[in-house]
């Protein structure tokens, strides 16, 4: 934290699904993820915010957490944070406890222990409109009587009750009570329960026992035992569907877009090196990637909407049981369905896992959900393997079966590394909180679809245009005469591709795919760049037909004696190779600080590379065994 010390500072705390990061955002105007499950905000974050009065504030959004006991990361960092223990992290002046209004018993637990630490405390009394909506009859005045310390009713996500709460945090900063759980006799746990049910029944007067809320009965279909799995299975093969069908339209404007910059700049340009550079390498390089971004954009908003609505958390209370088998527990499946999106906030949301060795497992087997970094080359590669089009429910159910192998082989390699870690010294419970379902918040989830989208494109305006310049200079130097075939052959890429081929051959792919596969390990994006550049596919106006164009080309190469190159068995080995593969250098990085030693990085990079060579060979070889082309 950079700010200057003289700066009062408020830290935000509460539980998983109070509103705290939504909160965050409504004061700060900043732009944090907003879900519905722990593990969103995984560290400190800090902003900015002014009072009633023109006092300037700092303000820390503190990992959402159920207590203060450090039996995991997240609560360590929350509970070190207020101590003022936590290193680069200035200890709050004010506790701002954030309180779902609709699950008192919950939340209040926690607020009973950070008013123990001694710190001022302001409630803010989240979610107050779907307390009512329940029937709830709610009393903040009495609450703020019987704790000491002022309760603010808000709601967040519609910037109500947000004057009022900053009026709450002027200076002097108020100082809690002392109250009689504190100081009374037997154990604390079983004090601070006694004193939650006591305040439930002074401030929040219940509906009748037998009215369902709307919540209730969506749980009634996604919680039963059967229709459960059948609506998430049902669910996820929707979003997949969508993601192929919907994204034509704005794909088709990227694409002529793309087209009409390369004729251009093919026209001011003089002939020669740098409008061969330009045309033939910068262009096609990031034209062949940011296509895809629609794609990407869809499936940040189909996560973003699970997550907003509620049903995230449903899936991992679903996936509990299944999970158990695998040896983790549902706390898992959070951080490995964020994986799907990318595995770095996956990776880094494993800190809510109680158990240190649970916690490793899941972050080893995390880049085996196939992130969206993928789909470019899973989006070029399906539509070979069909003969078909782009779109296309077929092609949705092999996407779909595509992250079902890479999700099933994680839950094996997981059940056998956990075997090997050993139990725990200590059980780890898995608590999970089921927010009612509510209406998505459409302007966090824009908000962040854009800057999840903004940050692909800075990756293809840096790595990829970088990639894609090396790559051009590694094709066309040293120059030489003859066919297009014969260049390339004399080129730096030729040679490389040469080298690797013996290696990569009994996996069904020649030199030159062999080069593509390369190039992906910075950037699994790379390959469709490589591969346009390698089989020298010139850009045109319309990135359809130039796409289209790169896979008449893959499926008319061959080997040299006149054998098809990319047959059926040939492309499911390509496609099984990119599933395990781990082809990320800043997962590795980010691997690497979450589980504190870079031979857990290496290994995993080392053991996923080796799993996924090994496992295209077998397909290949026994496809071949059994006489498949």
């Amino acid at each position: 934290m950079s700010d200057s010390p003289a700066l009062e500072t408020i830290a935000l705390v509460g539980n998983p699904n109070a509103g705290k990061t939504t909160l965050f955002n409504a004061l700060t105007k900043s732009i944090e993820r907003v879900g519905n499950y722990a593990g969103v905000t995984v560290a400190v974050k800090s902003g900015e915010m002014f009072t009633p009065h023109g006092r300037k504030v700092r303000v820390l959004d503190l990992p959402g957490c159920y207590s203060l006991r450090s039996s995991s990361p997240d609560e360590k960092i929350a509970r070190d944070a207020l101590l003022g223990e936590a290193r680069d992290v200035p200890k709050p002046d004010l506790a701002l406890c954030v309180v779902d209004a609709s699950n008192l018993e919950r939340h209040l637990n926690l607020v009973l222990q950070v008013i123990e630490l001694g710190i001022p405390v302001v409630i803010a009394l989240n979610m107050v409109d779907v307390a009512e909506g329940q029937g709830l009859r709610l009393d903040p005045a009495k609450l703020s009587e019987e704790l000491g310390v002022p309760v603010v009713p808000v709601q967040a996500n519609a910037g109500k009750g947000l004057v009022e709460l900053k009026q709450a945090l002027r200076h002097p900063l108020p100082h809690a009570a002392e109250s009689p759980w504190i100081a009374g006799e037997g154990d604390p746990e079983t004090r601070r329960r006694q004193t939650v049910a006591r305040l439930c029944n002074l401030v929040a007067r219940r509906p009748d026992a037998h009215q369902q809320t709307l919540s209730d009965k969506l749980d009634a279909v996604f919680l039963h035992p059967l229709w459960g799995w059948v609506s998430f299975l049902l669910i996820m093969f929707a979003v997949f569907w969508a993601i192929f069908s919907f994204a034509d339209i704005p794909m088709g404007w990227i694409e002529a877009g793309l087209g009409n910059l390369g004729n251009w700049l093919g026209e001011v340009i003089p002939e020669g090196d740098l409008r061969s550079l330009v045309v033939d390498g910068a262009v096609p390089g990031v034209s062949g990637v940011l296509v895809f971004l629609p794609q990407i954009v869809l499936l940040f908003l189909f996560i973003g909407l699970l997550e907003s609505s509620g049903y995230m958390a449903r899936a991992a209370y679903l996936m509990d049981g299944f999970m158990s088998k695998a040896g983790l527990s549902g706390k898992a499946f959070l951080p490995l369905f964020s994986s799907y999106a990318c595995a770095i906030p996956g990776v880094m949301a494993t800190r809510t896992i109680d158990s240190a060795k649970e916690r490793l497992v899941t972050i080893f087997v995390a880049p085996w959900m196939s992130c969206s970094a993928r789909l470019p080359v899973y989006f070029l590669i399906v539509p070979l393997l069909l003969h078909e089009d782009e779109g296309s429910w077929k092609q949705a159910l092999i996407l779909f079966a595509i992250y079902t192998l890479g999700t099933l082989s994680a839950f094996v390699v997981s059940r056998v590394l956990r075997g090997r870690l050993g139990p725990d010294k200590t059980p780890n419970h898995f608590l999970l909180e089921l927010p009612p379902f509510r209406s998505p918040q459409w302007s966090y989830i824009l908000r962040h679809v854009l800057d999840r989208a903004w940050s692909f494109i800075a990756k293809a305006g840096t790595l990829i245009l970088g990639l894609s310049i090396l790559l051009w200079a590694l094709k066309t130097y040293p120059k030489s005469e003859g066919s297009d075939s014969e260049k390339l052959a004399h080129s730096a890429m030729g040679r490389i591709g040469a080298v690797i081929e013996p290696v990569v051959k009994p996996l069904g792919f020649d030199g030159r795919t062999g080069t593509a596969i390369l190039t992906s390990f910075a950037a699994r994006e790379v390959f469709n760049t490589t591969m346009g550049i390698i089989f020298n596919v010139e850009e045109t106006d319309d990135e359809a037909a130039t796409r289209g164009r790169l896979r008449e080309v893959i499926s008319a190469a061959t080997w040299p004696d006149g054998r098809p190159l990319f047959t059926p068995l040939s492309l499911i080995s390509l496609l099984v190779f990119y599933i395990y593969a781990l082809q990320c250098l800043p997962t590795s990085a980010v691997v690497a600080r979450e589980a504190g030693s870079w031979k857990w990085a290496a290994g995993q990079f080392v053991f996923m590379s080796g799993f996924a060579y090994l496992a295209s060979l077998v397909v290949f070889q026994i496809g071949r065994a059994f006489g498949l082309s």
